[in-house]
């Protein structure tokens, strides 16, 4: 195994071994996720991003740009994009038909028993792209 294909291996595990966490807003541990948090700590785990690293969804969008591609597959970043093209949630494909990502919560999900109330947590969903604007990166590439 190349240490492309190490890297990618551990960005998945890491990003399954998280599934059911709580979506905390602007957590960043595994305490509790907002979705770009969560994209991050599995970015760093994989070794693409480094340790001391602190981004937006829109900021990982910025970062992978150069790494668009057309479609879906495992390991791509999924970006949701507002009227001004500006990233406001990112997710985790696992393959080119479902993704993983920290999702469900508000601003005002700030700790674990809110995250409960209100179904925010890590999950797997199908990737529909539904009426909003959308961009697919690659952080292997």
């Amino acid at each position: 195994m190349n240490k492309k294909e190490s890297a990618h291996r551990w960005f998945i595990n890491t990003a399954l071994a998280y599934l059911g966490k709580p979506y905390i807003w602007g957590g960043d541990d595994p305490s509790g996720f907002d979705c770009s948090g969560y994209v991050v700590e599995c970015l760093k785990t994989a070794g693409l991003l480094p340790e001391k690293a602190d981004l937006t969804a829109d900021l990982l969008l910025l970062r992978y740009n150069e790494s668009q591609c057309k479609l879906p597959s495992s390991g791509c970043l999924l970006f949701w994009l507002n009227e001004e093209s500006k990233a406001f949630h990112v997710g985790i494909c696992l393959d080119e038909y479902f993704q993983i990502s920290s999702s469900g919560g508000t601003s005002a999900t700030t700790d674990a028993r809110k995250a409960w109330s209100q179904n925010a947590f890590v999950r797997i969903r199908p990737i529909r792209y539904h009426s909003s604007r959308h961009v697919i990166a690659d952080p292997f590439l």
